[in-house]
C-alpha cells in the first residue's frame, strides 16, 4: 500500500448562508492523480483553496504526508492555523497552480522560479538556478528565461507557474482549472506538461473541465454537486457508467 500523501476530512465551508462545502473527505496516495469535476458553483475551487488555507474552512482537517495542519476555531467561527511556521512548511509541500498564473510581474521567468527555493527552502542561489534550468527545459520555456510575464503568452505563463510550483519539490500538486484562462489554441501546450507529470507518478489534485485529460491521466475521479461528493471512482468506470443522474447530465454536456 502506497503512503497517503494528502488526507482531507469533513471539510465544510459557508459564505454567509450559502454552504458551499458540506463535509468533503478523500485521500490521495503517493502517485495518485485525482481529478475533481462538477458544474460551476459546485465548490471545486473552494475545496482546493481550503486545502492549503487560502480559504479558511469552517471545520474539517487536512494532513500532508500524515502530518495534520494544526488549527483552532477563531472568533469568526472559521478555522485558523495554530502554527504559522508549520503552515508555511505545509504550503511549501502543496504546489498550487492557479487559473490566472499569479506570477510576479516584476520578476523574470527565472526569478519567478527560484524565489521560493531561495527564500523559503533556503537553497543556495546557484543550486536554485541549476534546478530551475532543468524545470524550464521540462516545461519547454528555457528560451524565455529572461523574459517578464507580460512578454509571454498565457500558455507560456502557465508553464512557468507549473515550473515554479515544481521548484518547491512539493508532496502534492494542486491544479485549479489550469487551462480555463487560456485561449483554445494554447490549451494543449499546458495539457502536454500535465500529462508528462502524470507519467512521472506525481501526486496531483486537479480541478478541471478538460474531460478527456481527466479520463486519460486520473487514477480517481470525484464529481462534486451542491457541495457534496455525488459520485467517485475510476474515471473510465464512472464516465462510461454513471450511477447518478446529475453526473450523467454533466458528462452529456461534453
Amino acid at each position: 500500500m502506497t503512503a497517503t500523501a494528502l488526507s482531507v476530512r469533513n471539510i465544510r465551508k459557508s459564505f454567509g448562508e450559502d454552504e458551499v462545502l458540506k463535509g468533503i473527505s478523500f485521500d490521495a496516495h503517493s502517485g495518485d492523480v485525482i481529478s475533481i469535476i462538477g458544474s460551476s458553483g459546485s465548490g471545486k475551487s473552494t475545496l482546493l483553496r481550503c486545502i492549503n488555507f487560502l480559504e479558511r474552512a469552517d471545520s474539517g482537517e487536512v494532513a500532508v504526508a500524515g502530518e495534520i495542519i494544526k488549527t483552532h476555531k477563531a472568533k469568526d467561527g472559521q478555522l485558523s492555523p495554530s502554527d504559522k511556521h508549520q503552515l508555511k512548511q505545509m504550503r511549501a509541500r502543496l504546489g498550487m497552480v492557479f487559473q490566472n498564473f499569479n506570477l510576479w510581474a516584476h520578476r523574470t521567468v527565472l526569478e519567478n522560479i527560484i524565489e521560493g527555493p531561495v527564500q523559503v527552502l533556503k537553497h543556495p542561489k546557484k543550486k536554485a538556478v541549476a534546478d530551475a534550468e532543468i524545470l524550464m527545459d521540462k516545461v519547454g520555456i528555457s528560451q524565455k528565461r529572461n523574459h517578464y510575464p507580460s512578454q509571454l503568452s498565457g500558455g507560456q505563463q502557465q508553464r512557468v507557474a507549473i515550473a515554479r510550483a515544481l521548484a518547491m519539490q512539493p508532496t502534492v500538486m494542486l491544479f485549479d482549472e489550469p487551462t480555463s484562462a487560456l485561449d483554445p489554441e494554447l490549451v494543449n501546450e499546458v495539457v502536454q506538461v500535465i500529462r508528462q507529470l502524470a507519467t512521472e507518478k506525481r501526486t496531483m489534485i486537479m480541478v478541471t473541465h478538460e474531460m478527456a485529460l481527466a479520463r486519460e491521466i486520473s487514477t480517481h475521479l470525484i464529481f462534486l454537486h451542491n457541495g457534496r461528493i455525488e459520485e467517485q471512482g475510476p474515471p473510465q468506470l464512472i464516465m462510461e457508467n454513471p450511477k447518478s443522474d446529475r453526473l450523467r447530465q454533466f458528462i452529456g454536456k461534453f
